[in-house]
């Protein structure tokens, strides 16, 4: 019985997941993220970004309310990077929590970035 509670109190847990909030500014689409970027939810911010590719040069990923990022969710960016890049824009991304700066820096994909605002400074 202990056993079905404690299974039945872990499914009834909301599931956090990614929020995006698109805007433009000047010849800049910028996409602010919300939430986490797993698995589940990379089809959305890559369905987001490939629709703004046509008519943006720039893209600018602001992270700034992005809690978490998994494997899938940074490969899922890189893959956008690659896709923007093609199409001869420039995607950037913004205010990197710690934990994500972090991952983007051990992964080594930190310098495929233009990365700015006031807590970011783009590396050597």
């Amino acid at each position: 019985m202990i056993g079905g509670m404690a299974a039945e109190n872990s499914a009834a847990k909301p599931v956090s997941h990614l929020t995006l909030v698109t805007s433009m500014e000047g010849d800049a689409a910028f996409v602010r993220c919300s939430g986490k970027l797993l698995t589940g939810s990379t089809g959305i911010l890559q369905t987001e970004v490939r629709g703004l590719i046509p008519g943006s040069k720039r893209i600018v990923l602001d992270l700034t309310d992005l809690g978490y990022m998994d494997s899938s969710g940074l490969g899922s960016i890189i893959g956008l990077y690659v896709s923007v890049k093609t199409a001869g824009g420039r995607l950037e991304v913004i205010n990197l929590s710690a934990r994500v700066r972090q991952l983007f820096s051990i992964t080594n994909v930190l310098s495929l970035f233009e990365v700015c605002g006031e807590q970011n400074i783009r590396l050597p």
